[in-house]
């Protein structure tokens, strides 16, 4: 249900027209669509992390990740052209509950594509090229995350006021964008002057790691909550469940890869203690991360027996089980453990197989115009039925 505080103002105008009435294809493309671009580019930086060699050429990941990012230019093309020819629809997707909160997939995918730009892209660009794009992509996915941070929660406080049966974990999408530059933004680390400012940008994500795991601490229990007063999630929004396991899985992440290049930043004895913080942090919310993504599926599964069908929330499968996978993978760097490479594998080709279902279904949607860009809405509640 969308929430207006305010009438929105049409907007002149354009060219003789009427609001809407130029690019009318634009009008409904929702800022839910920079999933696709996350969604990709997890696969190649996932990929190119797994502790275990894989029979898989670079090129592969390259690909991968030439789409996410040819993905990301069309799409950042595409909402200019939204917010230039039809600002009032723009307005009221910040001004509606259900549409705001994946204004965090803007800075997530600006970040995911240019982590994947470093780690597999360089191939291509050289290291130089690449780390100039991923630094770009780092300082504007950082800075947009920290905005979309306090702004939704803000609007979400003062002008939407949801009630509590409307709490699901699209919620976590606005907090979540901080965890996911202090995961990434270790890579950058090494190619400071040592010192003062590798010092800085380390010290730096794990402030915005401390900032987005407590926010998320804020938000799970009112999802969990959601889910046992009031019953499971309506069948299109069940996707959103895998939401949950993008805090968990990207947190580990962080906490494995600031602690590889916590040496070359800070000295002892803060570095062995990172390095020992990675495995103590993130050995036990990996098992969390198991226990909700079995909990997850078991929920997919019973919405998949009562109709469900295909939504762009789908691309839920994707990104978050990339971050376990990376996740997992740290962890086994750090532990020396063989259970969790293959942990990080398993969880991988769950991610190839999520990401080929929800691209086929993507890109058939949009041939056969069943999917028109549309914003996401709240679905209807699911009649309640006998377990």
């Amino acid at each position: 249900m969308a929430v207006l505080a305010h009438p929105v103002r049409p907007d002149r105008s354009v060219g003789g027209l009427p609001p809407g009435a130029r690019r009318p294809a634009l009008r409904h493309l929702g800022p839910n669509w920079y999933a696709t671009v996350m969604g990709t580019a997890i696969v190649a930086t996932a990929g190119a992390a797994l502790p275990a060699a894989l029979p898989v050429p670079q090129a592969v990941w390259v690909a991968v990740w030439a789409l996410s990012a040819v993905a990301l230019a069309a799409l950042l093309t595409a909402r200019a052209g939204h917010w230039l020819h039809h600002r009032d629809q723009a307005r009221a997707h910040l001004l509606d509950p259900a549409v705001a909160p994946f204004y965090g997939c803007l800075a997530m995918a600006l970040l995911a594509v240019g982590a994947a730009t470093l780690a597999v892209g360089r191939d291509v660009l050289g290291e130089r090229a690449a780390l100039a794009v991923d630094a770009v992509l780092f300082g504007a996915g950082t800075l947009l995350g920290l905005a979309v941070a306090v702004g939704i929660p803000y609007l979400m406080v003062g002008r939407h006021r949801p009630a509590a049966a409307d709490a699901s974990p699209v919620w976590l999408l606005p907090v979540v964008a901080p965890m996911v530059s202090a995961a990434v933004g270790p890579s950058l680390v090494p190619y400071l002057p040592a010192g003062q400012g590798r010092a800085a940008l380390l010290y730096g994500c794990y402030a915005l790691f401390g900032l987005s795991l407590l926010a998320t601490l804020m938000l799970l229990p009112l999802v969990f909550a959601r889910l046992v007063v009031h019953g499971p999630l309506p069948l299109a929004l069940t996707p959103a469940l895998f939401l949950v396991l993008g805090p968990l899985g990207q947190s580990t992440t962080a906490v494995g890869r600031l602690a590889d290049v916590a040496p070359s930043a800070v000295g002892a004895p803060y570095a062995d203690a990172l390095s020992a913080f990675a495995v103590v942090y993130g050995v036990p919310v990996m098992g969390f991360a198991l226990l909700w993504l079995a909990l997850a599926a078991a929920l997919v599964v019973r919405a998949a027996r009562r109709g469900m069908r295909f939504t762009m929330t789908w691309w839920a499968f994707t990104f978050p089980v990339g971050t376990c996978v990376t996740g997992a993978a740290g962890l086994a760097r750090h532990t020396g453990l063989a259970a969790l490479s293959w942990l990080a594998v398993g969880l991988f080709a769950l991610l190839v197989t999520a990401w080929a279902v929800a691209a086929w279904c993507t890109v058939r949607g949009l041939l056969g115009g069943a999917l028109p860009g549309g914003a996401p809405r709240t679905p209807a509640p699911e009649p309640v039925r006998a377990v």
